[in-house]
């Protein structure tokens, strides 16, 4: 019988010991899940709490800048009814200098006031003194009232001003003759310190900043301010060509491309002017306090882990061993499906360039083509070939072919801007871009943006008219619907076609394929 109750004991022995790690694991994993949830929560709360606070820093100083430009505008529409009444030629606009000078003063935004005539000439000005030759013909604002006939007040990117050498922000208007004719313009000159001294009083964190820019793209000022930032071009980020058309207030997460800050940026357009003010704080400004407590929260949450574990360290080592041994077995499988994915992606990309080889390109054709002939939209192919590549490899051997082919694949790759577009090394120097849901125009544009870009490679090439490397183009486009459905190899076939009117025309040139329909 004592074997019997040996084992039982043991069975039993062995019970104890999963329930103590079973009750161990659940209540770290208990605390450890609380104090993840709540540190997780207060940082959304913290980061909430600082879009709150920029979104209504930019919402005021928004409505300041609004407030400081209306101001001057209200100042240009005065004085340029006052020459309107007078006429351009009266003598008597010379001696509206006192009054522009006492108008410049009682605003403390503006650095001047100026009138120049239709040849950029100074007529007068708030600081009544005129340098000697003095002209503005050749100023951004200037060519442009002398160039369009609307009446609205113009902002400008920022400028050196002529008079004081401070940075200022232009407003101008329009004046006119009576007969309607250019007759000069009205400026307000901004002055850039205004922003930047009132900006510099708002607390962002170290890290921080506050921007005021045109609605285009262009940055006028920037606390903190320097001054290589001015008239920086912004109009190809995410806020500018995204968000602002769609949401003229709004929030955006992204890293800054003038310092690589990651910043919580909130902005306002304001509605009266083409002018926008941002407000941004660094990411790790706003969780700075969320760190501190949550390292001491941690520490101490540590601490209390580790006291529950030492009462059974050496079941949870058990446990450790376990998982180690299982997640060597993830490990085993994860690198498997690597394997298989790898192998996958092999199987369907061109070893040389890197691009889809013709087997995917089948695949993915035949699909593109059933879904176009469900949807009723356009499906639209660009085929290239390599001028001259024989003489090239001739010439320049086949490794320099093969880096040859390599930079001419990485231009189609580089312009596979949408998910569902597909470049493909078609066979030996031919390659060809597959454009779902193009018509034939945009597919035309695709392929001169190829043509170029492989020119602009520059790759030498002596057997070449060009004495670079150059590729012809054919493009062709299909719009299959459930009552006309072309059949699918027409599009690489009228390609080709078009392809060959390309080298025949003279090479380095773009044809498209003459639309070739069947009957219904």
């Amino acid at each position: 019988m004592q074997p019997v109750l040996a084992n039982d004991e043991e069975k039993a022995s062995q019970s104890v010991s999963r329930r103590a790690k079973l009750f161990v694991v659940l209540v770290c994993v208990a605390i450890a899940a609380s104090h993840v949830w709540q540190s997780w929560a207060a940082r959304q709360s913290d980061l909430v709490n600082t879009r709150t606070y920029t979104d209504n820093m930019a919402r005021a100083l928004a409505q300041h800048a609004s407030d400081a430009f209306q101001s001057a505008d209200g100042l240009l529409l005065d004085v340029g009814d006052r020459i309107n009444t007078l006429g351009m030629g009266s003598p008597l606009i010379a001696e509206m200098a006192p009054l522009l000078h006492r108008l410049a003063e009682e605003i403390p935004q503006l650095d001047g006031l100026l009138v120049y005539d239709e040849l950029g000439g100074w007529v007068v000005n708030s600081s009544g003194k005129t340098p000697e030759d003095a002209n503005n013909s050749d100023r951004p604002y200037f060519i442009y009232h002398r160039d369009h006939l609307d009446m609205a007040p113009l902002i400008g990117p920022a400028l050196r001003s002529r008079t004081t050498g401070n940075w200022i922000i232009p407003m101008s208007r329009r004046l006119n003759h009576r007969d309607g004719s250019f007759a000069g313009v009205v400026l307000a000159t901004m002055d850039l310190k205004y922003f930047t001294s009132l900006y510099s009083t708002f607390n962002v964190g170290p890290s921080g900043s506050i921007g005021l820019l045109l609605t285009k793209g262009t940055l006028l000022t920037r606390q903190p301010f320097e001054e290589k930032y001015i008239n920086r071009d912004f109009s190809d980020s995410p806020l500018f060509r995204e968000l602002l058309p769609v949401k003229p207030v709004g929030n955006i997460d992204t890293v800054s491309r003038l310092d690589g800050v990651q910043r919580l940026i909130s902005y306002h357009r304001l509605q009266k002017y083409p002018l926008l003010v941002s407000v941004a704080m660094s990411q790790e400004d706003a969780l700075a306090d969320w760190r501190q407590e949550t390292l001491v929260y941690s520490a101490g949450v540590l601490l209390l882990l580790l006291m529950i574990s030492a009462f059974g360290w050496r079941l949870i080592g058990q446990i450790e061993l376990r998982l180690r041994a299982e997640m060597k077995a993830v490990r085993a499988m994860n690198e498997l499906q690597e394997v298989n994915r790898t192998l996958e992606m092999l199987a369907h990309q061109d070893g040389l360039t890197g691009l889809s080889n013709r087997r995917h390109f089948d695949e993915v054709l035949e699909k593109e083509y059933r879904r176009s002939t469900r949807g009723g939209g356009p499906l639209s192919l660009v085929l290239i070939d390599v001028d001259f590549f024989k003489q090239y490899n001739d010439i320049y051997g086949h490794q320099a072919g093969d880096e040859c082919l390599r930079q001419v694949g990485r231009v189609l790759k580089d312009l596979q801007r949408r998910p569902a577009d597909l470049a493909v090394r078609y066979g030996g120097e031919e390659m060809l871009m597959l454009l779902p849901s193009t018509d034939a125009v945009g597919a035309a544009q695709m392929a001169e943006k190829i043509r170029a870009g492989i020119q602009a490679l520059g790759i030498a090439h002596k057997a070449s008219a060009t004495g670079v490397v150059t590729v012809s183009a054919g493009v062709n486009s299909i719009l299959p619907d459930q009552k006309h459905v072309p059949p699918i190899e027409e599009l690489v076939g009228q390609a080709d076609a078009a392809l060959y009117e390309a080298k025949r025309g003279g090479r380095n040139q773009v044809r498209i394929a003459e639309p070739v329909r069947s009957a219904a």
